[in-house]
């Protein structure tokens, strides 16, 4: 449970700092992806999906 606390405040922490210096690029971001076919939208998530997996697997498996 530690982990998944430790990964949703990274996140939000990164978001919240995203937003806060650049909000007007977040708004193009938005309205990049709002503009996209559901499909090519779809498989964005997925491939970062797989590449968010991936770095935690290497994470989680590298000595420390």
């Amino acid at each position: 449970m530690t982990w998944v606390l430790l990964g949703l405040g990274l996140v939000l922490a990164i978001e919240g700092l995203a937003l806060a210096l650049a909000p007007s690029r977040i708004r193009q971001a938005l309205e990049f992806l709002a503009a996209l076919p559901t499909d090519r939208a779809r498989l964005m998530g997925l491939a970062a999906l797989a590449a968010g997996t991936a770095l935690v697997w290497l994470a989680r498996h590298l000595p420390a």
